[in-house]
């Protein structure tokens, strides 16, 4: 099953564009799109496959902290998590 699940972590600077286009570019390989430009967070949506909502929510977790590692993003809390699979989201994932 397919789910769109977001994730954001929040710091304590404000974000480059230059950071924010390094982290979209990192999570492009899950179809993601990457938010923070100008703010003290930094988000991404992706696109995970997994048979559970905890089994989405801990690949989704786990490709956020590579991303960033990846872009050179600082390591702050994720403090956000929120998700969707296809089921929910008719339409949306054809």
């Amino acid at each position: 099953m397919k789910w769109s699940v977001a994730v954001m972590a929040d710091g304590d600077r404000v974000l480059t564009r230059e950071e924010i286009v390094e982290l979209a570019d990192a999570v492009a390989a899950w179809s993601g799109i990457a938010t923070g430009i100008g703010t003290g967070s930094y988000g991404a949506q992706l696109l995970i496959e997994a048979d559970t909502g905890d089994e989405a929510e801990q690949r989704a977790r786990d490709a956020f902290a590579l991303a960033a590692r990846t872009a050179g993003l600082p390591r702050w809390p994720v403090r956000r998590v929120s998700m969707t699979n296809e089921d929910d989201a008719a339409g949306f994932f054809a």
